[in-house]
């Protein structure tokens, strides 16, 4: 429900790769319940439309001790609160920087997943254009991701570990687009399941996504991606984002299966072409970070009457 205070509301919508959230200064505009209004702003029919809700807002003293000039807060399109969001952090970047709330370049971002360190370059019009973010180093062990799978110690690794596929919604969804019945588990401060297979675009995702990010297995639901490896360097991907449901871009699914690559025996530098564009993606070294390049999109801005919305979803219920 949106609170008293909620008024009027300034926002801009913009896009990493058609990832697309609605964005609100929350230096000048805190919102008292971002899950609530994340629901509103997000649907595609009756508000704004987009992924979800981000904030971008004064950080921690505790982060802004270490360096942060703002802080990221992500809230999905179901107003589950997200951990991180490659794509998003971009486009912070980009409105931080537009806007005059920060200058510096690196710019260090507060997330859930810490603070994160963004380099960013302008376009010909003067504004950030693109950004390349240490997404931070990759976690494996199940109990961090969190996965408890029988038979798997909570510490191990989950790579390339057999899985039956047909546990998943229908029988033989899979042999269309024959999956490999594997699976690698990668956590970027969010958590993610890889499939392999020959073509993501003969995946049923509205019937099986569903399934597999609410699998008993993941205590937290889980993001889940079908990659098709071209070569070793590039692959094609598609993804069911927890929360959120098809999108056509995810950066830290993006950086997920990049170091699933490297763990299956792929190149450290890859490019992952996403429904909504390229993604570069680079893991120099076990113990390092991922680093991802992409894009940043301002679409337009405007301002949102939350209450309004609110009454127009009770008149509907």
């Amino acid at each position: 429900m949106v609170t008293r205070t909620a008024q009027r509301i300034p926002f801009t919508k913009m896009h990493g790769i058609g990832n697309d959230y609605v964005y609100v200064d929350a230096f000048a505009h805190p919102i008292a319940d971002p899950a609530s209004v994340a629901q509103l702003v997000a649907d595609r029919q009756f508000g704004i439309g987009g992924d979800g809700l981000i904030l971008v807002a004064p950080p921690s003293d505790d982060a802004r001790a270490r360096g942060a000039s703002v802080r990221m807060r992500m809230f999905n399109a179901d107003g589950s609160e997200g951990g991180m969001c490659g794509n998003g952090i971009r486009c912070v970047a980009k409105f931080a920087i537009d806007r005059g709330l920060a200058t510096a370049n690196p710019l260090h971002v507060e997330t859930k997943r810490g603070v994160l360190s963004v380099v960013w370059t302008r376009g010909e019009d003067g504004m950030v254009a693109h950004a390349t973010v240490d997404m931070g180093a990759p976690i494996l062990a199940c109990a961090q991701i969190p996965a408890v799978i029988a038979g798997v110690s909570p510490h191990a690794h989950c790579i390339a570990h057999p899985v039956d596929l047909a546990q998943f919604d229908v029988a033989g969804w899979h042999s269309r687009a024959n999956v490999s019945p594997c699976m690698t588990l990668v956590s970027m401060g969010n958590p993610h399941v890889i499939l392999d297979c020959d073509d993501p675009w003969l995946i049923d995702l509205p019937s099986v996504g569903p399934s597999i990010e609410r699998c008993a297995w993941f205590p937290d639901r889980i993001n889940v991606h079908f990659v098709a490896w071209k070569s070793n360097e590039v692959c094609i991907m598609r993804t069911w984002e927890r929360g959120s449901g098809i999108t056509l871009a995810c950066g830290t699914g993006a950086s997920a299966v990049c170091v699933a690559g490297v763990l299956t025996g792929r190149a450290r530098e890859i490019v992952a072409h996403l429904p909504g564009g390229a993604l570069s993606l680079r893991w120099p070294s076990d113990d390092a970070s991922v680093f991802m390049t992409g894009s940043a999109t301002e679409v337009f801005s405007g301002e949102v009457d939350l209450a309004a919305l609110e009454r127009n979803r009770r008149a509907r219920a």
